[in-house]
């Protein structure tokens, strides 16, 4: 990863245009492609970002990410870099879930069928290199879908999913890869988000995966 502190304007040029004004800002440059330019608020929310596949040209005070397969582009002025600074993450080992979402991630895989008729299990964990999709299965027709197993779903998770189809969707012998979002609980935002990624929601009953019967549904 690398961390730049500098003063910029950033201009985005592609199916929208923007304009970021001369400020100091962060700009993150990851070993998966990503670059973000982020600000000190926002929380974790960058300001503009460039998804992989892309690559990052520096021609003196003019930096641009081009994006490989759209060609969109983040056009950095440089005014002054204050910190450039890189190091070496290695491999993430992930996300270690709670004790429910771990049981519920084994539950759905020993119970794949609760998804569809015909669906088979092709792997828990399946490893990439931003770390592991929970599930990785295959519908009735053979095709591969990715399943994101979360307590509770907010949008952080769906972000997480649409990371990993995207790398998931570069793989031939995988593409094309679709998600589901799946949790006990999913917050009304991260449904519209799903819903705009292409990305199904599902509704986990930990109860009735672990096969337990609860006493107000005997009547």
């Amino acid at each position: 990863m690398r961390l730049v502190i500098a003063r910029c304007s950033v201009d985005y040029v592609g199916r929208l245009t923007a304009h970021l004004p001369m400020a100091t800002r962060l700009i993150l440059i990851k070993a998966d492609g990503s670059v973000s330019i982020h600000a000190d608020d926002r929380a974790f929310k960058p300001l503009n970002w460039m998804n992989p596949p892309c690559k990052l040209k520096e021609d003196g005070d003019t930096w641009t990410v081009t994006h490989g397969k759209t060609g969109e582009r983040l056009i950095l002025t440089v005014e002054e870099v204050v910190h450039d600074f890189s190091h070496e993450l290695g491999v993430d080992p992930g996300l270690r879930k709670d004790g429910v979402e771990a049981h519920l991630q084994e539950l759905l895989a020993d119970n794949i069928g609760t998804l569809g008729q015909g669906w088979s299990l092709v792997r828990r964990e399946y490893p990439t290199a931003i770390g592991p999709v929970d599930i990785l299965c295959r519908d009735e027709a053979g095709a591969t879908v990715a399943v994101e197993i979360k307590r509770r779903g907010e949008i952080d998770g769906v972000e997480q999913l649409t990371r990993y189809l995207e790398l998931l969707n570069r793989d031939p012998l995988l593409a094309p890869v679709r998600g589901i979002f799946a949790a006990q609980e999913i917050k009304p935002q991260a449904r519209v988000l799903a819903g705009d990624r292409g990305i199904s929601c599902v509704t986990l009953d930990y109860e009735a995966l672990r096969g337990i019967v609860r006493e107000d549904t005997l009547f």
